[in-house]
């Protein structure tokens, strides 16, 4: 139940912004340990947010096995993403990292809404 809720939460949090488009938005259950979210959020300036986490539950804590979340502007230039692909052995908390325009650097899982924050200070910067 506790991963149902978990992807219940995000749902929710996608669908109470009304200036994004969901033009995609998948959540599946495959068992009660393991599950999946993914989807394409669109923004007003025609951004795009494209997502997915594959999780599983763990000792009764949620586990990202798997998670992507891509940040491009309109013309599909990168703006942030963070993933697990084990591609950047060296930094720390492989294989935790982030890219933006500048490189590569390290950083802990996000939470869905965490990126949703994060993408605000691209859309909205504060004067």
């Amino acid at each position: 139940m506790k991963l149902y809720r978990y992807l219940s939460r995000l749902q929710s949090t996608i669908y109470s912004r009304r200036e994004m488009k969901v033009e995609r938005l998948v959540t599946h259950l495959t068992t009660a340990l393991n599950g999946q979210i993914w989807g394409r959020l669109r923004f007003y300036d025609d951004s795009l947010l494209e997502f997915e986490e594959k999780l599983t539950l763990h000792d009764d804590d949620i586990e990202k096995i798997d998670y992507r979340y891509h940040y491009q502007r309109a013309d599909g230039t990168l703006v942030v993403r963070y993933d697990n692909a084990p591609h950047h052995p060296g930094l720390p908390g492989f294989p935790n990292h982030k890219h933006t325009p500048t490189g590569v650097e390290p950083a802990e899982p996000p939470d869905l809404s965490e990126v949703l924050k994060e993408i605000d200070t691209y859309l909205y910067p504060a004067d």
